[in-house]
């Protein structure tokens, strides 16, 4: 299939179903990943996790991702993010044999490669269909890629080592990530409301990678080390169709705790909170929505938009209250469905980097 038809035909998937759902009362929020979903199968409770299985695709459900950020530094002190992302969309839903069955396959594929330092930002995108050997993921061993776009190594419980390797017109990166602690589950034993309504994913995060490699940029070729983030997320619905999207952070605090947080930001001004204390030795505690609070603290011009790149966080039950700031204000994503996503340094009760997204803006 021409490339072009496949990314009209990602574009009709991933927004055309926010455009029906417009003409009632409710918007299906960002990029549509609030619409109905019949058909497909449902996130519910008190599913068991499986390794490597759960590495691997689901394509019973209509939308996953592997998401994967690092913050690095290099041999001069400089700092650098590069960001990762293999998304599945489902076009039906099918069993895994049937997803890989050549042409019969419904699965189409996406992916977003980003590199970014202080005074400049550099990403790409890919498309391909599923079934004919262009993109994929397999569990064990473990390999999910895009062309010549690929991430891999073991399908242990840790999903380590792994080794990555992408990039774009004028970037680049080979790099290495390990792990000695296993996957984290977020929310209740991996499953993650996003709702007052009970919209939810499957949700696993491995953040304690430890990255080496190098960052080519410009035809020069940097060393480079630091943490790693990898995000496992897998749904029907992941959002209500009032929500418009997200302001999500995943933070490596020097203490060597982690924390994520999100906010799901409604049409009415309301906002729906998640997160998990992640302890130095890997063991998460899910936080309520009353626990978190998420404030920004100046918007500035981006991409013809006003958005928040500097912000407060708080959970006072784990004595955190830091500010955070962007490497990179202008951290846009301007692929096929747009959204700002760059690393992060914070201070104030706790110190450390990360990675801030924002959707739907």
């Amino acid at each position: 299939m021409p490339r072009r038809c496949i990314t009209l035909l990602l574009v009709a998937l991933l927004a055309g179903c926010e455009r029906s759902e417009q003409t009632s009362a409710e918007p299906a929020g960002f990029a549509g990943l609030g619409a109905a979903a019949e058909d497909f199968a449902e996130v519910v409770p008190g599913q068991p996790l499986r390794f490597p299985e759960d590495h691997g695709p689901h394509p019973q459900y209509r939308i996953e991702w592997w998401y994967l950020t690092a913050n690095l530094t290099d041999a001069d002190g400089k700092d650098w993010g590069i960001q990762w992302t293999l998304f599945r969309q489902a076009m039906t839903p099918q069993d895994l044999e049937a997803a890989a069955d050549g042409w019969n396959s419904t699965q189409v594929w996406l992916a977003h490669a980003a590199v970014t330092h202080a005074d400049g930002h550099r990403h790409a995108d890919r498309l391909a269909r599923g079934g004919v050997g262009h993109a994929g993921v397999t569990s064990e061993p473990f390999r999910a890629w895009i062309d010549d776009w690929t991430l891999h190594g073991s399908g242990n419980e840790r999903l380590s080592p792994l080794q990555l390797s992408a990039g774009g017109d004028d970037f680049g990166y080979e790099l290495q990530f390990e792990s000695p602690l296993p996957m984290v589950p977020q929310g209740e034993q991996g499953y993650s409301v996003k709702s007052e309504a009970g919209q939810a994913s499957w949700y696993l995060s491995q953040p304690f990678y430890q990255v080496s490699g190098e960052i080519e940029w410009g035809g020069e070729r940097f060393a480079v080390q630091g943490q790693g983030w990898l995000d496992r997320e897998w749904s029907s619905q992941p959002l209500a169709a009032d929500q418009q999207g997200w302001d999500w952070f995943s933070l490596h605090l020097d203490s060597g705790e982690k924390l994520m947080l999100f906010r799901l930001r409604h049409y009415d001004g309301g906002h729906y909170y998640s997160g998990t204390w992640i302890s130095a030795e890997g063991t998460p505690t899910p936080l309520r929505p009353e626990q978190i609070s998420m404030q920004p603290l100046n918007r500035v011009r981006v991409a013809g938009r006003q958005l928040a790149t500097q912000w407060q966080l708080d959970v006072p039950d784990h004595g955190l209250a830091v500010s955070t700031e962007a490497l990179n204000p202008q951290s846009w994503m301007a692929t096929g469905i747009e959204y700002w996503e760059g690393p992060i340094r914070f201070s104030g009760s706790h110190s450390g980097v990360g990675y801030l997204e924002m959707t739907g803006y």
